[in-house]
């Protein structure tokens, strides 16, 4: 996952990727980087990697809504403000939204960042601390400062993550940890997308993508198989400067046979440096985008 070092000033100013349409193969995390982008001037093209599904088996994310309303929680832990929002989706299809609401009141609440906040809040209620870093390391060290001993601590979870650090942790800590997992991702449903975003690079639509994780290269390597496209990956490839936040993303490129044009240098693999080092290599290009 790449990560946003708020702190680095290599962007002195705005406006620098005037004119580039830029490719990010969006996941929960890119939002920021998003934003950056186009803060920089660019035209973002998000292509999304997964679609959002309700758990197909409600059963046990109704069984953890009825155990709250019936004994409310000490703590309550939301990871996303997704998942939430789909336990309160299915609590209200229950009619037992009202009473979770009343039973979540009780709890401590915390949350991973302020999305889950926001739904929080949609809801009435406030949490009572936020970690400074919205990750799994930033939940650990932010409880890790509580006394939990003996108390229920509810854990929303979110999908493909290894969450025993976590929970490890928080059962270390003497909590008796009740877990939910509202909602799954389907890759499969946002090929589409993919292969959508593989036809715009060949045809020259593309200033730049930018990589940062391993596992959008994969992704983009395992749609393009699946639907005949490999060849146009590779073509658009070679029409496209390729952007890498550092040597994981470069070395899962090379070992598909795929280049890396730039990546921040001085092992500075965050953000902005990422950002930075796409802006000097466009610099010297007529943007694709003029030409489409």
């Amino acid at each position: 996952m790449v990560h946003c070092d708020l702190t680095d000033r290599s962007i002195p100013m705005a406006d620098r990727l005037n004119g580039t349409r830029i490719l990010i193969l969006e996941t929960r995390e890119e939002a920021q980087f998003s934003k950056l982008l186009a803060e920089q001037g660019a035209e973002v093209v998000q292509c999304p990697m997964f679609t959002i599904e309700d758990a197909p088996d409600p059963a046990p994310v109704e069984a953890w809504i009825r155990r709250a309303i019936d004994r409310p929680l000490d703590d309550l832990v939301l990871m996303t403000g997704e998942g939430l929002r789909r336990i309160m989706k299915l609590a209200r299809t229950r009619g037992l939204d009202a009473a979770l609401v009343a039973a979540l009141a009780k709890s401590r609440k915390f949350t991973r960042g302020p999305k889950p906040g926001k739904a929080l809040r949609e809801i009435s209620l406030e949490a009572q601390q936020t970690t400074e870093k919205p990750t799994t390391e930033g939940v650990i060290e932010m409880l890790g400062k509580l006394d939990l001993k003996g108390r229920r601590l509810g854990l929303q979870l979110y999908p493909d993550k290894d969450h025993s650090a976590l929970t490890g942790a928080l059962a270390a800590q003497g909590a008796e940890v009740d877990t939910v997992l509202p909602y799954v991702y389907d890759p499969k449903a946002a090929d589409a997308n993919i292969v959508a975003a593989i036809d715009d690079m060949a045809q020259g639509k593309i200033d730049s993508i930018a990589l940062t994780n391993l596992g959008q290269v994969r992704r983009l390597i395992e749609a393009a198989k699946a639907h005949g496209s490999e060849a146009k990956l590779r073509a658009g490839f070679e029409r496209t400067l390729v952007a890498s936040v550092g040597p994981a993303v470069s070395g899962e490129l090379a070992a598909h046979g795929l280049r890396t044009d730039v990546s921040p240098a001085d092992e500075a693999y965050f953000m902005r440096p990422l950002i930075s080092a796409m802006a000097a290599a466009l610099a010297g290009r007529k943007p694709r985008t003029a030409a489409s």
